[in-house]
């Protein structure tokens, strides 16, 4: 009873829905599955990886697309899905509007870097992999706000962190940006090769651009504050952190000089 009563004074009670209590499951096996398999090697078949997953699999025929055109297929439904909640659901309050707001900002925010920021490889990625990909982001997109209009209907927490969730989403989005930005500045015009990342967080750890993307899914889970979002960021950041790890062997791999006291996502 106390440890209920403990999580009602952080969450919203958890909907009747079938659907959302099916994708809280979903979701966070699913991602922590995700995690486990990229920190055993299995990556997802995408950008640096997409090579080592082509060497290390069984030949078969892969449908690769470019890396652009990849990348915006896997946001574009997330976004319009954003975009839609704003003309389909009435008024429900300030802790609503700040959530689907949060969603469609981060979802544009990653439209217009593939458009604007991102330079890419001659890598790609494996149309079976962003079909996929861009399921979960839609669906994620879709539960987190149906979820949430689900949840007004109940008394708030007796904790409110949206504000202090507001806070960190825009802290999350602007050092994801900013790391972004510094990869995308490795490169020179022409140039297609990986190289050592430098400059930011970068001196700390391999990924920090998915340390501030798992701090900006904190701040999400902040304003939602429901059980769906508890749920997906969790394995948001189980599967980022296994990315991460990944990505590291991959540059010690690739680099002899590169500094071994880098970490790979959290320093």
């Amino acid at each position: 009873m106390a440890g209920i009563d403990a999580l009602h004074k952080f969450f919203f009670p958890q909907p009747t829905s079938i659907f959302v209590k099916a994708m809280s499951f979903i979701s966070f096996v699913s991602l922590a599955n995700g995690g486990f398999l990229e920190f055993k090697g299995k990556h997802a078949r995408y950008s640096k990886f997409l090579t080592i997953s082509q060497t290390n699999s069984t030949p078969r025929k892969q449908i690769v697309i470019p890396s652009k055109l990849g990348m915006l297929m896997l946001y574009t439904p997330a976004l319009l899905s954003g975009v839609a909640s704003f003309l389909i659901f009435s008024d429900q309050g300030l802790r609503f509007f700040l959530l689907r707001l949060a969603l469609t900002i981060h979802v544009l925010k990653r439209v217009l870097e593939v458009l604007f920021v991102h330079k890419y490889g001659n890598g790609g990625i494996a149309l079976e992999d962003a079909i996929l990909i861009t399921l979960s982001y839609a669906l994620s997109t879709v539960t987190m706000i149906y979820a949430q209009h689900l949840s007004s209907k109940f008394p708030g927490p007796s904790t409110d962190l949206k504000y202090a969730g507001v806070v960190l989403f825009l802290l999350g989005i602007g050092g994801n940006f900013y790391h972004h930005y510094v990869l995308a500045t490795l490169r020179g015009k022409g140039e297609k090769e990986y190289k050592i990342p430098r400059g930011g967080l970068f001196s700390r750890v391999v990924c920090p651009h998915y340390l501030f993307e798992v701090l900006a899914f904190v701040g999400v889970a902040c304003i939602a504050q429901t059980l769906y979002s508890l749920s997906f960021t969790t394995g948001t950041a189980l599967y980022l952190l296994g990315r991460s790890y990944g990505t590291r062997q991959w540059y010690l791999s690739k680099f002899e000089d590169f500094p071994k006291n880098v970490k790979a996502m959290i320093p």
